[in-house]
């Protein structure tokens, strides 16, 4: 019965797959998630300048940034239809079972990833938002429960994991497995090093995320943890930190414009 289940849950996946609508909402996807990137990189070097507070600079920040342009509104109710579309598109790669596990599993990862993105811009378009904020009370409400530290450190460990997973990825250059053409060179010089540096970069954010949410466990405190509006600021905060912000920053920019290449040369 379980294994009739799982054919049939793999065929289903395949069906999806197969629609050329589908694929193409979920390319936009990739070029919405570029043009959200762009935004956090300006904002960071906002920061770092002094002309943007670093509550802006997170990715409720963009997109509320966003929806303040003359169609963005419209923009980002398009970015919530891509966001679910390339959530269901990475749910039936995990489905599909022609993958290793591990692939499986982070194509499940990704699927949630974009979901979640796609409720946090609704709730930016309806003024739902909470903000950074929002996030505290979450960690506050999360390490009131037994073992609830634990938990939020054990959160805090897998962010740093995922951003030294991203800088790795950057360096080695195994972002170009995602595109077709590999590493033949296809895909251009410029897209190369943009993702290179656009990996090594947000993987640097997110490992600084990561610890404090470490911080906020270990401290015991839930107003140490936050979203990338914090990161940002806990940077800009050491010696050195404005300038390396705004490499920060500008590494956010180069994933974005990666992402443009990503949505056009991504292997579906």
């Amino acid at each position: 019965m379980a294994s009739s289940m799982s054919s049939a849950g793999k065929a289903a996946a395949r069906n999806v797959q197969g629609s050329r609508m589908l694929e193409l909402l979920a390319r936009a996807g990739y070029a919405v998630s570029g043009v959200l990137h762009l935004v956090v990189g300006v904002l960071a070097v906002q920061v770092a300048t002094g002309s943007a507070s670093s509550e802006e600079a997170s990715q409720t920040g963009a997109l509320a940034a966003i929806a303040e342009t003359p169609g963005g509104t419209a923009l980002l109710w398009f970015a919530v239809v891509a966001f679910a579309a390339l959530g269901i598109w990475q749910l039936t790669v995990a489905l599909s079972g022609s993958l290793e596990t591990s692939d499986r599993l982070k194509a499940a990862g990704k699927a949630v990833l974009y979901v979640a993105l796609g409720v946090v811009t609704v709730q930016v378009v309806t003024g739902s938002s909470g903000g950074s904020g929002q996030e505290e009370s979450f960690t506050a409400k999360l390490m009131q429960n037994p073992g609830g530290v634990l938990l939020v450190g054990a959160i805090g460990v897998g962010i740093v994991a995922g951003g030294v997973y991203h800088v790795v990825k950057g360096w080695r250059k195994k972002f170009l497995e995602d595109l077709r053409g590999g590493t033949g060179g296809k895909v251009g010089a410029a897209v190369v090093h943009l993702g290179r540096v656009g990996y090594i970069a947000k993987g640097v954010a997110l490992g600084v995320l990561g610890a404090l949410f470490v911080v906020a466990a270990v401290q015991n405190d839930p107003e140490q943890a936050g979203g990338l509006d914090a990161a940002f600021a806990t940077v800009a905060a050491q010696p050195f930190g404005v300038v390396l912000l705004v490499a920060i920053g500008l590494g956010f920019a180069a994933y974005g414009l990666y992402s443009f290449a990503r949505a056009r040369y991504a292997r579906m």
